[in-house]
């Protein structure tokens, strides 16, 4: 079995995956994860793990570490529509990236200013068993976090 430490990819709190309003990320039916709710400002998002650019997106990122973990990152609910508005990124598909490494910088005040919910949430790829994740204490307590700080662990 591999664990994985999965990294919080932004600053904000943390937000249990059951409780962010998009049924998609709330039932699992990306895989499980948690959330993190972003502060009101332009930010850094960041890898949450070290691996392989698998897919990126203007609003949203998958990273595959080097055991075959995807973890999707996705900025903000229905951000798709933005069309790429409020996200820059700094680095290319394909690319390696470190844990911590910035990857898209996030404007989140253009997300709010369009309607739109900034949560971020992170999941692990086609997880399908809730108890292979296990949430850090600040998600377990609704707690603010760091960016880089301990948001979940994946265990395969």
């Amino acid at each position: 079995m591999s664990t994985t430490p999965v990294h919080a990819p932004v600053p904000g709190r943390a937000v249990a995956l059951r409780d962010v309003p998009d049924p998609v990320f709330s039932q699992g039916m990306v895989g499980y994860g948690a959330a993190v709710d972003p502060p009101r400002e332009v930010i850094d998002a960041v890898a949450p793990v070290s691996g392989r650019l698998l897919k990126l997106m203007p609003h949203a990122y998958i990273i595959m570490t080097s055991e075959n973990v995807g973890v999707l990152v996705h900025l903000g609910l229905d951000t798709v529509t933005l069309k790429g508005a409020g996200f820059s990124a700094h680095v290319a598909e394909g690319d390696t990236v470190t844990a911590g490494q910035t990857v898209i910088t996030y404007d989140v005040p253009a997300v709010v200013a369009a309607g739109l919910d900034p949560i971020v949430p992170v999941v692990v790829m086609d997880e399908r068993e809730p108890g292979n994740v296990v949430v850090g204490d600040a998600v377990a307590t609704g707690a603010e976090i760091a960016s880089g700080s301990a948001l979940f662990t994946a265990n395969k």
